[in-house]
């Protein structure tokens, strides 16, 4: 197996990069006042300033018109329109500082651009039109009060809901919801939603990303709840759910911790330590790029000194751009 191939290292002159979006062939920073860089690395004058340190990450929705930037660990947002500040956003202060703020920005499968987030309560989940600010549904959020919801997303299509949060154990878990019938019965959006993630592992969940509008990549944890057996000898699980057919259809166990992970066609990334690509179908590392130094975060809750790592994918499906402590890195996928 060959080490994977870096298209361009691009050297970031201040500050660190805290988000990522690609524009084209272009790469913006949304949280660093939208500066943005060339795809030979020339960096461009920034549209609009910088934001407070109390912001550090950003999710940006399929059309690159709104965005949403946060604290991770806090309990402040602002929602954007380009680069405009449209209005303020928070969340429940309820352990804040103990995992990650849960908001996302999707596509329904009628057009409508909608912000999901957890303004009232951890447990309750809320769906807006971002244009209007207008409630679509709203969960109850008393069937498991227990329940904090995190890294929420849209899958393409905008036929169901993804979050990666945690319960009141401490365990990782990742439940789905299906958004038409929530809008027309909010109390769908209670409870453990369509996802049986524990006949994947009998460990918690670290993290999840959409494959595409039905395929649901899901990571547990250390395979048997923390035995003692070293980290790099660690059993953990890569799984997908096809939300339409209710069922997993691949489930493999690789070892060492694999922690965030983007979707990549018919591939995960990995970010933790550094980039690898594992094939969904066979569980088979196809390249890694150990040259490219990741953080070593797992899960959405707990740990707060380890920054989520940063990357997007390329439309196209040919490259990934990933924050790194001296800049961003352009990687090609095989």
């Amino acid at each position: 197996m060959a080490d994977g191939t870096v298209v361009s290292e691009i050297r970031v002159r201040t500050g660190p990069v805290l988000s990522l979006v690609w524009d084209g062939d272009d790469l913006l920073d949304p949280v660093g006042g939208r500066r943005r860089w060339s795809a030979d690395g020339t960096e461009h004058r920034r549209e609009r300033r910088r934001f407070s340190e109390v912001y550090d990450r950003a999710v940006t929705s399929p059309s690159g018109r709104w965005t949403v930037v946060f604290g991770e660990r806090g309990s402040r947002g602002l929602l954007l329109d380009g680069g405009r500040v449209v209005r303020e956003l928070s969340r429940d202060k309820d352990h804040a500082e103990d995992f990650d703020y849960p908001v996302g920005l999707g596509t329904l499968s009628d057009g409508r651009e909608v912000l999901v987030h957890c303004p009232e309560r951890y447990d309750r989940l809320q769906i807006e039109d971002v244009a209007t600010g207008e409630r679509l549904a709203t969960g109850a959020g008393e069937e498991m009060p227990s329940l904090f919801h995190a890294r929420l997303a849209v899958s393409p299509g905008g036929r169901w809901l993804m979050s990666a949060g945690w319960v009141w154990h401490p365990a990782g878990v990742c439940h789905v919801y299906e958004l038409d019938r929530a809008l027309a019965d909010p109390s769908v959006l209670d409870g453990e939603g369509l996802l049986d993630h524990w006949s994947l592992s009998d460990a918690e969940v670290d993290s999840a990303c959409w494959l595409d509008g039905d395929q649901l990549a899901v990571v547990a944890g250390e395979v048997g709840w923390g035995r003692d057996v070293g980290e790099e000898r660690a059993r953990h699980r890569l799984g997908v759910w096809s939300c339409s057919s209710a069922a997993w259809l691949y489930r493999h166990d690789i070892q060492g911790p694999i922690g965030t992970i983007l979707g990549c066609g018919d591939a995960v990334l990995a970010l933790y330590g550094y980039p690898r690509l594992f094939d969904i179908r066979t569980g088979a590392l196809i390249t890694r790029w150990p040259g490219l130094a990741m953080p070593r975060r797992q899960g959405s809750y707990g740990v707060t000194h380890i920054p989520t790592p940063v990357g997007a994918v390329h439309p196209d499906g040919s490259r990934v751009a990933l924050a790194l402590e001296s800049g961003i890195a352009v990687i090609r996928l095989p």
